[in-house]
Parts: structure tokens; sequence; C-alpha cells
């Protein structure tokens, strides 16, 4: 076999029947032993796309994506996606062509120096070598991707090494899932001591993270809470990982989260964080400023762990899976009888979301992208995914959306990347065929990656697409109106081009605009309902203001509700 063959047969080994790619020269022979061996090749409208496609894979299930591209500006047009799967820790394996060895280095067409791009970018970056055995490489990256903290792995592959003839040695893959397998468990003084802090704190606060997101983080955390539901707060990421109807279920934190979490993170004496990055738009002033409360963390990456001892100096820590700590602290807590006295401090949150709801301005003859979100969470269920873009409506979704499941609300968290939205969901849907994907998104950031209308439409993919169209790039056009006194230098996007008419174009069975409220709901029915590509475009208020919001800089206690949330 060759090399290429070599790849191909590894896939088939790991369980691989799906990549996202885009051909080319120095790619070729990995394309058709990929085609030989009777693996479906999904091809975007750019290579941005498929590494994007591939991370939404991931993202929506317990697999690892993979995208395969060439060389030059192929490779290097996936490091956004990449960098995006690096920053909210997504396993991905990007496969790139190169040119044969003794041209790298050279003015060869369309050659790079890919590992000095993506050094700080990927989890690792593997260039094969002859002397290196192509099946190990290929099962080894498929493993290190999903382990400890998940990233990216980018393999440069060039097209003399693709050709030659390797050795296929059907290596069993658990030899390589055992050497990745790291089980820490909380031991039993570790667990006296966790809960001996829960049972002295009088308002303990749980926050959520990206690490909980999956189905065993949820089940895990959802039992502890159904056990002491304890008030808890999430992350961007960590939307759907508990039950978000919950009396104790306050919100999403940070910089545009929910009123009820900022304020209930000011009070607490506790806060007890599992799998998140410390992210300078939620947490910046917990353990710093201002915030009066003990700290306990759990999370599997021991860098940020040890940088968060030093910094926040937390009372407890633990370096490993949330979700196996909480199943220990779960054991222990029923072999112990553990009880918690927290009643006056869970009405105290209770009461906090049941007066401090969410609201926009209602009299306005202008559709509110806020509105569209209202209607449109009370018609998820647990069949249907989101993805959304990045901008005002991300946050308005993030606020509004009531998320049933783990894995069910898929959005650029750390990298914060436009054109996210589309592609995302093509991967999700290809991982989840039995789920409505819906990729919420606005004009700015659809246009980045809008020939996916063509992907979605070629392959007649059941994803729907809604377009909140408030012509222009409205998030940074609040901070203009602000910064700037209202002078929206590159923010105007006036136009009266209609996105419904090219999707239609595009192949879009289902393809509407809506400019009336009174059509809004009806529409949203019968979008959510349509077979097949639906894209519902919806006209709204380039005026409207995103809120609550906390000014850069500063702390929770100077979260800004708006004219609309005051009152309540």
């Amino acid at each position: 076999m060759n090399n290429a063959q070599i790849l191909a047969k590894s896939f088939i080994d790991l369980g691989v029947k799906r990549i996202f790619g885009f051909s080319g020269a120095t790619i070729l022979p990995v394309f058709h032993a990929i085609e030989e061996y009777g693996i479906d090749i999904v091809v975007g409208a750019n290579e941005q796309s498929c590494a994007f496609a591939a991370g939404g894979f991931s993202r929506a299930s317990e697999e690892v994506g993979i995208a395969v591209v060439t060389s030059g500006p192929a490779i290097t047009n996936t490091l956004t996606a990449v960098a995006d799967a690096n920053a909210d820790s997504i396993p991905l394996l990007v496969f790139a062509g190169q040119v044969a060895q003794t041209k790298m280095g050279t003015d060869e067409f369309q050659t790079i120096n890919v590992e000095s791009i993506f050094a700080d970018a990927a989890k690792k970056v593997i260039l094969v070598t002859e002397h290196q055995n192509v099946e190990e490489i290929v099962k080894d990256a498929y493993f290190l991707a999903k382990s400890g903290k998940p990233g990216p792995v980018v393999i440069d592959f060039p097209f003399d090494i693709q050709k030659n003839e390797g050795e296929y040695k059907a290596i069993d893959p658990d030899r390589f899932r055992y050497k990745y397998d790291e089980e820490r468990h909380l031991g039993e003084n570790q667990c006296k001591q966790f809960f001996d802090m829960l049972q002295k704190a009088k308002r303990p606060l749980l926050y959520i993270g990206g690490g909980l997101n999956s189905e065993e983080g949820s089940q895990m955390i959802r039992a502890f809470n159904r056990r002491y539901k304890v008030p808890s707060i999430w992350s961007l990421m960590g939307k759907g990982i508990l039950n978000e109807k919950g009396d104790w279920a306050l919100g999403m934190l940070g910089m545009f989260g929910v009123p009820a979490a900022n304020m209930a993170i000011q009070d607490t004496d506790l806060f007890v964080a599992f799998g998140i990055r410390w992210d300078d738009r939620v947490s910046q002033k917990v353990g710093e400023t201002g915030l009066d409360a003990d700290i306990a963390y759990f999370d599997i990456n021991p860098e940020k762990v040890q940088e968060v001892r030093f910094s926040r100096n937390p009372k407890f820590s633990f370096i490993g899976k949330a979700e196996t700590a909480l199943q220990d602290l779960l054991n222990y807590a029923e072999t112990h009888d553990i009880q918690l006295n927290i009643g006056e401090w869970q009405k105290h949150c209770s009461d906090l979301k049941s007066r401090h709801t969410l609201n926009y301005n209602r009299k306005t003859s202008a559709i509110q992208q806020s509105e569209v979100m209202e209607h449109l969470s009370t018609m998820l269920t647990d069949r249907i995914k989101v993805t959304t873009g990045v901008g005002n409506h991300q946050m308005f979704a993030a606020q509004y959306l009531i998320t049933p499941s783990p894995k069910s609300f898929l959005t650029s968290g750390g990298y914060g990347t436009m054109g996210f939205a589309l592609p995302t969901a093509i991967g999700a849907q290809l991982a989840n065929p039995n789920h409505d994907i819906i990729a919420i998104d606005g004009d700015g950031s659809l246009l980045m990656n809008l020939g996916e209308l063509f992907t979605v439409g070629k392959y007649e993919l059941p994803v729907k697409v809604l377009l909140l169209n408030n012509h222009g790039d409205c998030m940074v056009r609040n901070l203009q109106d602000i910064l700037y006194d209202g002078n929206h230098v590159g923010t105007k996007k006036i136009t009266s081009v209609s996105f419904a008419n090219v999707a239609g174009e595009m192949g879009f069975k289902f393809f509407r605009r809506v400019d009336k409220r009174e059509d809004l709901k009806q529409s949203l029915e019968e979008f959510i309902a349509a077979e097949g590509p639906a894209f519902l475009e919806i006209p709204t208020d380039v005026d409207e203001v995103l809120y609550p919001r906390i000014p850069a800089g500063l702390g929770y206690k100077d979260m800004i509700l708006g004219p609309y949330m005051e009152k309540n």
C-alpha cells in the first residue's frame, strides 16, 4: 500500500465514515485513496468552511471531525478554523498536502512552512517524513486531539511521502486510546475537604463551563443539582449542560450575561467552577477585586489550574475530568449522607431570576432580534441543535434560548469568529442526521461564508438558516455609538438585496423574508416545520442595543441593564 492508502485505511479502523475537504494537486493521492475505501467526502465552498464543518462535526458529537485540504493557500485558509477550535478546546484533525520534501523551503508553487504558521494555533503540528509510520501518526493524532484539553492537530503530508510505499500493520486503535486514557479520581480526603467547604458556605454558586459539555458531563452535573439545587450559572460554552428551566439555573454569566447570573456572583461566598478557562469576558473579577468568595476549581488542563492557583488562590482545586470528579463527589455524598442548608440563598436566587427577567423595546415598530429569540425559544426541542455566528445575534441567542441538552448550542466562544454558523451547521447536521440544525446568523457574519449556502443546497442538507438582518455590524456599531459619538465607520451595510432570494437560487426549498411583525410567529413555525434546506430572513432594528452589558474593564456591579429592564 502507498501511504495515502494507509491513511485512508487508518480512517476506516478509527470508524471514520466522512471527511470534509477541498481537493488540489498535492493532496490528490489522499483524496483518491479516501474515495477508494468508501469514505464520504463533503466538499465545501472553501477550505476554511471545510475545517469549520469538521469542527462542527466534533462539537455536535463525541467523534473527531476531519478536514483534508491541499497545500499553500488551502492549508492557510484553515488557520482561522484551527485557531477557533483551539480556543474552545474542540478536537479536530486537519490533513494538508505539501510539496515534495526536496521542494520544501524553496519558492515552489503553493508551498508554505505549515509548522511555523500553526505552532501557536494548534495543539500539535506534525510533518510526516519517510522515517515515520503513517498509520501510527494518524491513529495517535486522533486520540491526541480528544485527550486531556482537547484541540486541533495539523498533519503536513508531503506529496512524495503520500505516494511512497509504506507498511500497514493493522494496529488496534485501543493501543492509542489507552495511551491517553488518564483517569484521575478524587480521594476520600479530597471529597471530605470539598463538602466541608460546601456545607460551611451560606451562598455557594456553581459555574459550569464547556469542559462539561458532553453527555456524561451533563448527566453528572444534573444529578448533582437534582440532589442539592445549588444556584448555578454558566459560560457561553456551557449552555445546555444544565437543566436551564430549574429554579436554581440562573443563566449565562458575563459581559453580556443575564441579570440574575451577574447579580448572584456579587453575593456568593463560594464560587465552584467546573471546566472553565477564566475568560476575561466572564470572570476577570472573580478572586481579583470586589468579590469576597472562596474558590473551588475543577479542570483537566494542568497549566490552567496552575495559573488559577497562582492568580486566584483557590482553596480547593482538582486536575482531571470534571465529570469524573462529580461522580466521585456524588458517591461520597450518597455514602456519607451529605446535606446542605442553603434554603435562604436558594430563595434569594430564585427571586433574582423571577424579578430580573430579560426584556426589550416592545413598543417599537421594528422587529427586535431579542423578540425573535424569545419566540424561537418556545419552539426548541431536544431534537434541535443551534449554531450561531458572531455578533449581537449570538448574545441574544445565548441570553434568550432555553437550550435543552448538551452539545446543542454551538458557537465560537473563545475566538469569536464571524462566518462560523453556516459551515458549523453543516458538520453538526452530518454528525446528527436525525436532528434539525438551525444556523442563527447576522448579515455581516453570514457574508463571511455565504458560499456554504451552495454547499447546503448542493447536498440538500436539512439545515435551517435564520438570518437576523439588521444591515450592519451592530455589535461594533453599538461600541461606536458609545466611543465615537455614533460615527459608524465601516459598519454600514444598507442594501436592498434579498438574502432569501439568494438562498432560493442556491437550492433552498423553503426561503422567505418576513417584514411584518404579524407574520413573524407563523413564519417561524413554518420555518421549523419545513423539510430540507430552509432559509428565513428577518430584517431587524439597526438601532437595537444589546443589554445587559458590562463596560470593558469594569465589574459585575457596573452592569447596565438598559432602558427596558431597569424596573423589573
